[in-house]
């Protein structure tokens, strides 16, 4: 089972804005389709992401797009904590 946190779904939204602005809506909309579709490899695959560089998490470079999610692993969650393009600063703490 995937989750998304308010964050997560939050930088998705804004992703999307962005790349609608500087391109087109289909993009955007074919962009976040991408990035939803390889996340929800995750329900079946929990682990395909690498080691987070913060304690308890995990992060996946999502194909055919610049973005990185980080998540976390709970039971049988897949919780997405946030989505990051990949030119940006990884933060400290999520």
């Amino acid at each position: 089972m995937i989750e998304w946190t308010e964050q997560a779904a939050w930088q998705l939204e804004q992703a999307q804005n962005y790349i609608a602005l500087s391109n087109s809506r289909e993009v955007a909309t074919q962009v976040a389709m991408q990035i939803a579709a390889s996340l929800q490899h995750l329900s079946a695959f929990p682990r395909s992401g690498r080691i987070g560089r913060i304690s308890g998490t995990r992060r996946l470079v999502i194909p055919r797009a610049p973005f990185i999610a980080a998540y976390t692993i709970k039971n049988t969650r897949v919780v997405i904590l946030a989505l990051y393009h990949g030119a940006q600063p990884w933060p400290d703490n999520l």
